[in-house]
């Protein structure tokens, strides 16, 4: 079997079984598991599936009960590329200076920024975050953290609605850091969450956007607008972008970051 006959048959194995381990994937295909991870990385790469921490899935074809690609917790993100988001993380935390203010999203690389605002000075943060705020209580060097209220999301352990985004907007802030689900390149950050609209009155209440996510969002549109192009400042990401995806974002006058 060659490699393009048995990645569609993968898909099509996901799309009719729904989420199943790579050991097993490996198992049925016989092949490697090696094998069955960079398929899969591929496939995710092309938005057939969706890697999972140990198994996958096809894109759209979650069997009830399992979790779609839009309703993935923060617990299961939070495992998922740990190590290169620290990596994004560690970098975007060179950009924050002694008694920056910033705003922090819930994505689970933002997260993994805290860490390293042990080592800042006099910062105020402001997050819809409830891992950031509870990260950040650990913490020994005290900094100011805002919280904005409004309507707690369970899955992403975030709060949304018109009292959130009302809060962000009695502010201005030096810099956000924000991710994504995906990134278009005509249109900007991409998110398949639905209460999108505090992410957006976030990046209207900051004087610099940053994006943190890794390379393969790039050429992945969900269904909704974030952050437009225009008025992203910043991107951190791995250095497995493509040639192409780093001039189109340097073509639009937006420093690229890479780890």
């Amino acid at each position: 079997m060659n490699i393009e006959n048995r990645r569609q048959k993968l898909v099509n194995y996901l799309k009719h079984e729904g989420k199943t381990s790579v050991n097993d994937l490996a198992n049925i295909f016989e092949t490697s598991g090696a094998t069955i991870r960079t398929d899969l990385r591929t496939l995710e790469e092309e938005g057939l599936v969706v890697r999972r921490y140990g198994s996958a899935e096809a894109c759209g074809a979650s069997k009830i009960g399992q979790a779609s690609i839009e309703d993935r917790s923060m617990d299961e993100k939070q495992t998922l590329n740990l190590d290169l988001k620290s990596a994004i993380a560690k970098k975007a935390c060179e950009l924050i200076r002694d008694g920056d203010s910033i705003i922090l999203d819930c994505g689970s690389t933002t997260l993994q920024m805290v860490p390293h605002l042990e080592d800042k000075l006099a910062l105020t943060l402001m997050t819809n975050s409830m891992h950031i705020v509870n990260a950040m209580a650990q913490l020994e060097r005290e900094h100011t953290v805002i919280i904005p209220g409004g309507t707690y999301r369970r899955i992403s352990a975030s709060f949304h609605g018109k009292l959130a985004e009302q809060a962000f907007s009695q502010f201005t802030f030096d810099k956000l850091f924000i991710g994504a689900d995906g990134f278009d390149l005509n249109s900007g950050t991409t998110t398949y969450n639905e209460a999108y609209q505090v992410s957006q009155a976030m990046y209207e209440a900051a004087n610099e956007v940053i994006v943190v996510l890794d390379s393969n969002k790039f050429g992945r549109r969900s269904p909704n607008v974030v952050v437009p192009l225009k008025d992203i400042d910043a991107v951190i990401t791995d250095s497995n972008i493509s040639p192409e995806h780093l001039a189109e974002l340097e073509s639009n006058n937006i420093k690229v970051y890479l780890v």
